[in-house]
């Protein structure tokens, strides 16, 4: 197969590191990629919120398969654009329909979603700038931590959890008249739930469903989970405290329900379900939908999967997966993010990185890197994902922190106690 995979980060990195393993990847094009992409396929400076653009690719590139790695575009609508269009009916696309996207586009649908389908998760309410008094009224009468929730995607940082209610009045205030633009014209206000969270992948094309290695995230800037929130700092597969019983419960209780809510409402859902889970006193509550993988526990996930990742998307965007048996590598695997210096806040580009020839027995994923005369430069604020394999996920981060040290940059940073918690 020709297949166009969407995206420029660790994630799609991972996804072309996979793909490209496959006997049926005739080739791969990638839009618009980065320097760790382009060992693995052509990358194309295309952006995949063009789609005019991405319709040219496929054609002049005879394209039979497009995989979507980020959200925007999905929730931007990307797959009814190629459904609607006589030129790109016959290409097989992976992700969901823009209806099917709300999952993460709104905070406040997925929500009633969940409610619909009796799936468990946090009680909440949702206000607009209309209800601003009802919300700061709701706020007082809740015991803290506050959850604020945009309802509407704002690149990861419209997700608020404050102790203090007069702040937490003062963030509501602000995200209804417009700290986050449209996405925070609504807000979700959520019970808080104590416990530890995992993350769940499902593949799905509708109808059947595919569950691929679980994993958990570390998404906090500072050791033992503190300081700001980034996109992540590491992730470990598999997290112990997930079990055959924990997955019994998640399947019965939240993958079923979600699998035949998509149905039900005829969501066009042909894509991954990513859900985002929390263990709380050994039952399992949803903290949200994504309607793509993770990044970057897809650094620590496609590793211990053992299927052919071009069969699984081509089933999946065709409607045939329940054709295809998942293979799960049983060893464990960790990733290490390394950052930029400043990350999350402010961090300078164009950073020579070194050390990577170095490397052993580790799998390096890139993420913000563009490649200059010859050198890898930082291009982003989180730089590269260092993966290692181990018979304990212990052992797979000490493979995966020795190789850290070896990779420089100026003001490299990574998390050293990824897993602590496990």
């Amino acid at each position: 197969m020709r297949i166009l995979l969407l995206g420029n980060g660790g994630r799609e990195h991972a996804f072309a590191w996979k793909l490209s393993q496959s006997p049926a990847c005739q080739a791969l094009f990638i839009a618009p990629g980065n320097a760790g992409t382009k060992q693995h396929g052509i990358n194309l400076a295309i952006s995949p919120n063009d789609f005019p653009a991405v319709k040219a690719a496929v054609l002049e590139n005879q394209v039979d398969l497009v995989i979507c790695g980020p959200e925007e575009p999905l929730v931007r609508g990307i797959q009814d654009y190629f459904a609607a269009d006589p030129d790109l009916k016959e290409v097989l696309f992976m992700g969901p329909s823009q209806a099917g996207a709300q999952l993460e586009g709104s905070k406040a649908f997925a929500k009633a979603f969940m409610d619909d389908q009796d799936i468990p998760t946090a009680a909440y309410r949702e206000f607009t700038v209309d209800q601003l008094e009802d919300g700061l009224n709701y706020l007082a009468e809740q015991p803290a931590p506050y959850v604020l929730k945009a309802d509407g995607l704002a690149a990861g940082k419209g997700v608020l959890i404050l102790d203090d209610v007069m702040e937490a009045q003062a963030e509501l205030r602000a995200m209804l008249e417009g700290k986050f633009g449209e996405a925070s014209a609504t807000v979700v206000v959520e019970e808080f739930l104590s416990g530890i969270e995992f993350s769940v992948f499902v593949f799905t094309d509708g109808k059947d469903y595919k569950v691929l290695p679980v994993a958990k995230d570390y998404k906090r800037i500072g050791a033992g989970d503190t300081g700001l929130n980034t996109g992540g700092m590491g992730s470990v597969s598999h997290p112990p405290f997930v079990d055959k019983e924990m997955m019994q419960k998640v399947e019965a209780r939240i993958i079923k329900p979600t699998i035949e809510g998509l149905q039900q409402q005829q969501l066009g859902y042909r894509g991954v379900v990513f859900i985002g889970l929390i263990s709380v006193e050994d039952e399992p509550f949803v903290i949200e939908y994504n309607c793509r993988m993770g990044d970057p526990e897809t650094q620590s996930v496609f590793p211990r999967l053992k299927t052919d990742l071009v069969e699984l998307c081509r089933a999946t965007a065709a409607g045939e997966l329940g054709e295809v048996a998942i293979e799960i590598d049983e060893r464990s695997v960790a990733s290490v993010i390394l950052v930029s210096g400043g990350y999350p806040g402010g961090y300078e580009k164009g950073k020579v990185i070194t050390g990577l020839e170095k490397v052993e027995g580790s799998l390096v994923f890139q993420a913000g890197v563009r490649e200059e005369s010859g050198q890898l430069l930082t291009n982003g604020g989180r730089v590269l994902a260092v993966t290692s394999y181990g018979e304990t996920f212990q052992e797979a981060l000490g493979t995966s922190l020795a190789n850290a040290a070896k990779i420089e940059f100026d003001g490299v940073y990574y998390r050293e106690d990824i897993g602590f918690d496990l």
